[in-house]
């Protein structure tokens, strides 16, 4: 591992994808968002992810002209197909016109349709509490999780972001249906460790902390057992039927890659509407100082609320440099045209 600073991350990132065929506007959003995932500590999602995203690129998966169209508007709804662009691009358009239609109404629903992956769930989520929204949202995917009580895939893993925004730092929750992603079992295999706990069986049917045999095997474990599986379906169901899109069986046939062709939800809410800013604030600072008083469990040190941790990291890592895997970062730059 090494520690690379924040801009020269995000320049190598920009000229991998510009020489990937991105134009350079769309290349240096995508860098952005990227070199923030790593940053805040997410590197499964950010550079991570740059290499795949590039493959994509090349495989026709991601059209790089694709933009979001709006294609029906009730109210406070709107519906927009992506054209399969790139997933940063048309979530952050997604998340922002949901914050238009919040401001205008107190909430606002924007589901789209024919996207590819949007990388980190969490950074739709952060965005918006940044301009002191509350956000919903989630994606479907193609199946990569076995329904309780099956041994074959049928789920995807569904994202489900939620925001809360507070002047003390922002409560973020970024999570899959499975108990850990398949970012994170990449993540933890390359640095040859174990999961903390079991998530997910092996070809033979064990409960198993190692990552390996779980990739192999795609028996990745929901959250909660049956109650992640029921949440998996009823996220794709939703999601299908708000974007008139594609539901999890439907993106299968598709075959454009990890995402390719999902449905995506973005709600937004404005608290200042509502009981105001001061109020919101109010709220959150009470749930956050009740919860982090807790007596900490014999195995932790402190007990943090949702986003802390990614906030911590954020602030030292734009300090002292991002740590990066060196494998990882080698081929960013052999994809950059450069030497490592």
């Amino acid at each position: 591992m090494t520690r690379i600073p924040f801009d020269l991350v995000q320049q190598a990132v920009f000229e991998a994808f510009r020489r990937a065929g991105m134009n350079e506007a769309d290349a240096g959003v995508c860098a952005r968002v990227h070199t923030e995932s790593s940053c805040d500590g997410i590197h499964s999602h950010g550079l991570n992810r740059v290499a795949r995203f590039v493959d994509y690129i090349h495989r026709g998966w991601i059209n790089l002209e694709g933009r979001p169209t709006r294609v029906k508007r009730l109210g406070a709804i709107e519906i927009l197909d992506g054209d399969f662009g790139p997933g940063i691009l048309n979530a952050l358009h997604s998340t922002d016109r949901a914050l238009e239609l919040a401001a205008e109404h107190g909430v606002g629903i924007v589901a789209l349709r024919n996207t590819t992956h949007w990388m980190r769930g969490g950074s739709y989520g952060w965005r918006a509490a940044d301009r002191g929204f509350v956000a919903i949202a989630w994606t479907n995917t193609e199946s990569c999780m076995p329904a309780w009580g099956a041994r074959n895939t049928r789920l995807g893993n569904n994202p489900f972001v939620m925001s809360v925004p507070r002047a003390k730092g922002h409560l973020v929750l970024d999570m899959a249906m499975s108990q850990y992603s398949y970012g994170k079992l990449q993540l933890t295999r390359v640095k040859g460790a174990q999961l903390p706990y079991p998530g997910g069986f092996d070809s033979e049917g064990r409960l198993t902390a190692e990552p390996g045999p779980i990739e192999q095997s795609m028996r990745i474990l929901p959250i909660g057992y049956w109650k992640g599986s029921g949440f998996a379906i009823l996220l794709d169901t939703l999601a299908a039927v708000l974007t008139e899109g594609l539901a999890t069986h439907e993106i299968d046939r598709v075959g454009r890659g990890s995402c390719g062709g999902c449905s995506q939800v973005f709600i937004a809410i404005d608290p200042r509407q509502l009981g105001g800013q001061e109020f919101t604030d109010r709220v959150a600072d009470g749930v956050v100082d009740y919860v982090t008083s807790s007596t900490p469990a014999e195995d932790a040190t402190e007990v943090r609320y949702p986003g802390e941790a990614q906030l911590r990291t954020r602030v030292e890592q734009r300090a002292q440099g991002i740590v990066v895997d060196q494998g990882v970062w080698a081929e960013v730059l052999a994809l950059a045209g450069r030497a490592a």
